[in-house]
Parts: structure tokens; C-alpha cells; sequence
């Protein structure tokens, strides 16, 4: 909850990510929120005063889920309209703006993107989508102790800079310190 808070602050790629590992979390739990609480939560937390709150957070994005049901796949409404905003935005950066090294690091990771949608089951997710969904499954390799190779690490690298890019930019449009024609 409050990393989730902070994440989305800060950094909005980080926090797509973070509510990705959650929603699958949920699930692994089977939506059974004591569980979550007693076998996830309070082991995490140094100060127990805050279990009520984390109980409510994940109480809400449980019912979310169902009710947007999602329970087996997808992600929030909330999760997939950032992803909206960051594809309209990663759209004006390649069509409207002036900004060339986005330009540059979107060439660099594109044979990557694309390479990762063939192989893998997201045929129908735009670039900013496969973006996500790549290093979610980086990060899933990585809490399993996969072995990665260097090639992959090279396309992950290509992909992690773009999003980290757009991520940024991101943050810039929302605080409104972002002009598109100017850039």
C-alpha cells in the first residue's frame, strides 16, 4: 500500500510492475485475505500499527479484481489506464515531439520487443504493454534464480532503458514540466 503509493510517485514504471507482482500475489493466495495478511504482510512489517490499513488495501484490490473480474488473468483498470496514458505518451514522443534519443532507444529496443512478442502469447499488446509484461518476467526469472543469458540481459537492458526513459518522461508530463514541441 504504501509502496504502491510511493512507487506511483516516483517512479511509474517501478509501480506497474509492483501491481503486477501484487495482483499475481493475490492470486497464488487465492484471494484469501487472512492469509495474505498473516503469511505476507506481517512478516514485511517492523511496525504492526499498520496491519489494519494493508488489510483494507489488499480487502480493496481483492473485491477490484473480482469484481473486474480478473481472477485468473488481466490487470486493474486502474494498473491498464497508466498503461493507456503511457502509450498515448510513448505515441507523441515517436510521431509529435522532438525528441530524437527517444527516438534512438525506441530503434534500439524494437527487434527486442518485437522478438518477445512472437515467442510470446501477447500477439495482441502495443510496445508499451510488451515493455512491461518483458521485464514482469525479468523480475520473475530473476525471484526464481533462472539462469539469464547474455543475450536476453542484452534485450532486457535495451528494454529496461527505453522504459526507464518514458517512465521519466512520464513523470515530467504529469508534474507539467513537459512541452512535447519543444523537446
Amino acid at each position: 500500500m504504501f509502496v504502491a503509493q510511493q512507487k506511483q510517485q516516483e517512479n511509474i514504471a517501478e509501480y506497474i510492475l509492483y501491481m503486477f507482482q501484487i495482483e499475481d500475489l493475490i492470486r497464488a493466495y487465492n484471494f484469501d485475505l487472512e492469509r495474505i495478511i498473516t503469511e505476507y504482510v506481517q512478516p514485511q512489517l517492523p511496525d504492526h500499527s499498520f496491519v489494519d490499513q494493508y488489510r483494507q488495501w489488499y480487502k480493496g484490490l481483492i473485491s477490484q479484481m473480482q469484481s473486474q473480474r480478473i481472477e485468473k488473468l488481466g490487470h486493474l483498470h486502474d494498473v491498464k489506464d497508466v498503461l493507456v496514458e503511457l502509450s498515448y505518451l510513448h505515441n507523441m514522443l515517436l510521431n509529435m515531439s522532438k525528441d530524437e534519443k527517444y527516438k534512438v532507444l525506441f530503434e534500439t529496443a524494437t527487434p527486442y520487443i518485437d522478438e518477445f512478442k512472437e515467442k510470446s502469447n501477447l500477439k495482441d499488446k502495443n510496445h508499451i504493454e510488451l515493455l512491461f509484461h518483458a521485464m514482469y518476467m525479468k523480475l520473475l526469472l530473476r525471484l526464481k534464480k533462472q539462469e539469464i543469458s547474455a543475450e536476453t540481459e542484452e534485450a532486457f537492458d535495451a528494454m529496461r532503458v527505453l522504459l526507464a526513459y518514458i517512465a521519466r518522461t512520464y513523470k515530467q508530463m504529469k508534474s507539467g514540466e513537459l512541452n512535447f514541441l519543444s523537446n
